[in-house]
């Protein structure tokens, strides 16, 4: 069976589909202007070097040649077998902030939809390597454990929203030891060794923080876990959705709440845990190279499919039409009088 390494090219079948399409229109507005001109039959008469199939070999060949080129740009993969090797990469566990002042819009759409859109760009980025995602708000809890399947991750993320826990507040403490938990530590079935392969990304606005994260930060890196920050929202401060009405949220007092973005807290807790703190609505490379920077490890032997690349024959049956195509003169030769 074939497969193509860049299928998105194939698209451009359809440039060359149109391309047909307007030959065969020209053609077709050609013959009619010659009709005008004269009678058919007399063309052999009138345009003696004339050659009827000609004109149309060199388009099919031109065609021809145009669709083996994308199908070349595809790069079709041949020759499929099975191979064991080892897969290397680092762990790393994602902490999402699900209170409701992540339902905040000071970040379009709001500050959680942007966390997902975060979180995607990281799994995307990410190669051999396993991810856990904690969801916290007044508490947390491990939403999914460690996998390097990252299509069920993004299924997983996609089931993330801010009704998920009712205790409201910020523990990130709590969600910095759950993230621990999903690599093994603290677990007596499992043998722990501190090593420099780990990494935790907190996401949040940083506000309501109310147990020790410092502390809970300090505590991973001497376990040689880098902890990473990465903050959502607007110092300015903005108002709480409660639904599609147009309400806010109130305090007790009746008071509109308003929420801003602590990144103060949120750049101690990456020092603490000697990662990076960068604002969600910028770039976010300095995390993506800190964890590019950490240690591989190899994790279970796997078997997967190896394919050998043969864009060499299409291109060169390509070459070969375009070069036909430039032999084949549209009028006969005229023989030389002697």
């Amino acid at each position: 069976m074939i497969h193509f390494e860049h299928i998105e090219y194939l698209w451009l079948l359809a440039g060359v589909a149109l391309l047909c399409l307007l030959w065969i229109l020209m053609s077709w507005h050609e013959k009619q202007r010659l009709k005008l001109w004269a009678d058919p039959e007399m063309f052999p008469r009138l345009i003696p070097d004339r050659r009827k199939w000609r004109p149309i070999t060199k388009g099919i060949l031109t065609l021809v040649g145009l669709s083996l080129v994308v199908v070349a740009l595809a790069n079709p993969l041949l020759g499929k077998k099975q191979e064991k090797g080892k897969r290397a990469g680092s762990d790393i566990a994602v902490c999402l902030d699900v209170s409701n002042s992540m339902m905040a819009e000071d970040v379009k759409p709001n500050r959680l939809t942007r966390s997902k859109q975060v979180i995607n760009n990281l799994l995307n980025s990410m190669t051999g390597d396993r991810v856990s995602l904690i969801v916290f708000a007044g508490t947390s809890f491990i939403e999914m454990p460690l996998t390097n399947d990252y299509t069920a991750a993004k299924l997983f993320l996609e089931q993330v929203d801010c009704s998920m826990i009712k205790a409201q507040g910020t523990a990130i403490g709590d969600a910095i030891e759950k993230a621990m938990a999903t690599f093994g530590y603290g677990d007596e079935d499992r043998n722990w060794t501190t090593n420099n392969s780990r990494a935790i990304i907190v996401i949040s606005d940083g506000e309501n923080h109310e147990d020790d994260a410092i502390g809970a930060a300090k505590k991973a890196y001497k376990e040689g876990i880098r902890v990473c920050t990465i903050g959502l929202g607007s110092s300015q401060g903005t108002p709480i959705p409660m639904n599609s009405n147009g309400s806010y949220r109130r305090d007790s007092d009746g008071n509109v709440i308003i929420t801003r973005l602590n990144e103060q807290m949120l750049q101690d807790i990456a020092k603490a845990g000697k990662g990076v703190y960068v604002n969600g609505i910028d770039d976010i490379s300095k995390v993506t190279s800190l964890l590019e920077d950490l240690e591989k490890n190899d994790f279970d032997e796997t078997v997967f499919n190896s394919f050998e690349s043969r864009y060499q024959y299409p291109l060169v049956a390509a070459l070969l039409c375009l070069l036909a195509e430039v032999t084949i003169f549209m009028r006969r030769k005229k023989k030389r009088k002697k």
